[in-house]
């Protein structure tokens, strides 16, 4: 049985990031023992991703940056597109395998953290702290007794909610015969595809150099697509929509992020917790996660250094999440038009400020001016149902797509 003052399970964004700002020692502070609970290689270890975020100057994990931009760009279904200059802040792209190997680096250089490779089969309650029970890949046991259990990995269904809708994606990583590209300007929502009859969908552009770029279609809807349906979106959206060319698909990703306006609980026993998307780090009304998830582990592991109670902190204001919940009944009820919402928004609104908007980071009077740029009508009658309606849980599991094929 191992003794840790903390013990992080799941090795995914989350947990990474906790035990990376948990790792050394920091002068005048605690340096906690930590051991952080990997799953060994198979179904249970997160799939390879691609996280965005923004903000502002250097950042804790530039050096893992793929690409960054200072400019986006919203194309409606029609017209003339919508172009913003981000400054002060920088649109920024992590993949999971440069940021794994960024933080393991830092990790195997601690002299506090330990790495475990194994299933967590149970986490209890224990008098003064927490049992992890644990599986290795031989199949034999192990105990891991901790003071404090901070659990990353993923919901095993969602808690009932009033709305819920899936972010659903697929995307491919291209190289171009002909430098078609912008690398300057993120696509950052292109409305010139194919709308579903519920929700809405939109083209997304990471443009890396002029040849080379990630391509997704995504939509916000109650239901995923087949493996099919999501091949022929995407090769649309760069064939007919993009017009790219010929061109070498090198990877492809796939996705679901619910965004609901579920409560879900971050804390599941007296020492027990929950951080990251299974803690409520994903913004409902965007899916974005990375930047909530920073918010939370950097206010743990600063609890943690000066000894005080580690009760992660809701990664969005209550007012956040409010906003949120009329937005995904508007949408879900049809009662706006996505596309003409959020192309409207672009316009009317800085692009700078709106992404603090969206991060919920402005203050309370420039969040009712940006209110007041949206369908007041449809959005008033629906923040009206909300106290009606029943929360129900969500008969979709939130799991990913198959992997398809590409070409």
């Amino acid at each position: 049985m191992f003794e840790a003052e903390v013990a992080v399970v799941g090795g995914g964004a989350a947990g990474l990031s906790l035990a990376h700002r948990l790792a050394g020692r920091v002068r005048g502070l605690r340096t906690p023992s930590v051991v952080l609970v990997d799953a060994p290689p198979g179904p249970l270890r997160p799939p390879r991703r691609t996280w965005c975020f923004w903000e502002a100057g250097r950042g804790r994990f530039d050096a893992a940056l793929t690409a960054s931009w200072g400019r986006l760009r919203v194309r409606p279904p029609t017209g003339a597109s919508i172009e913003g200059d981000l400054a002060p802040l920088r649109y920024k792209m992590i993949r999971s395998d440069d940021f794994e190997t960024l933080v393991g680096r830092d990790l195997a250089r601690s002299p506090n953290v330990r790495r475990v490779e194994a299933t967590v089969e149970t986490v209890e309650d224990v008098e003064g702290g927490a049992r992890v029970r644990l599986r290795y890949a031989d199949g034999t046991a192990g105990v891991l007794g901790a003071r404090w259990v901070f659990d990353s990995r993923p919901l095993g269904s969602l808690p009932a909610a009033r709305t819920t809708l899936l972010q659903h994606f697929h995307g491919w990583f291209v190289r171009t015969a002909r430098p078609v590209l912008d690398p300057s300007t993120v696509e950052f929502m292109d409305f010139r595809t194919p709308q579903p009859a519920a929700g809405l969908s939109f083209g997304y552009v990471l443009p890396t150099g002029p040849h080379e770029a990630l391509v997704e279609y995504t939509e916000f809807s109650p239901r995923l697509l087949t493996g099919s349906g999501y091949d022929a979106a995407v090769r649309n959206y760069v064939h007919d929509v993009l017009r790219l060319g010929d061109l070498d698909v090198l990877a492809t990703e796939t996705g679901v992020i619910p965004m609901t306006d579920a409560p879900i609980p971050r804390q599941v026993g007296a020492r027990v917790f929950r951080i990251g998307a299974a803690g409520g780090a994903t913004r409902p009304s965007t899916g974005y996660t990375f930047a909530g998830l920073q918010r939370q582990t950097r206010a743990v592991a600063a609890a943690l250094r000066r000894g005080g109670r580690p009760v992660p902190p809701p990664a969005h204001s209550a007012r956040s999440r409010a906003m949120d919940a009329v937005l995904l009944r508007a949408l879900a009820g049809g009662r706006v038009d996505g596309p003409a919402l959020f192309c409207g928004l672009f316009r009317q609104v800085p692009a700078p400020r709106l992404l603090r908007f969206l991060d919920g980071r402005t203050r309370l009077h420039e969040d009712l001016a940006i209110g007041l740029r949206t369908p007041i009508g449809p959005m008033l009658r629906s923040a009206l149902d909300l106290p009606h309606l029943p929360r129900r849980p969500f008969d979709c599991p939130p799991t990913a797509p198959p992997p398809l094929e590409t070409g």
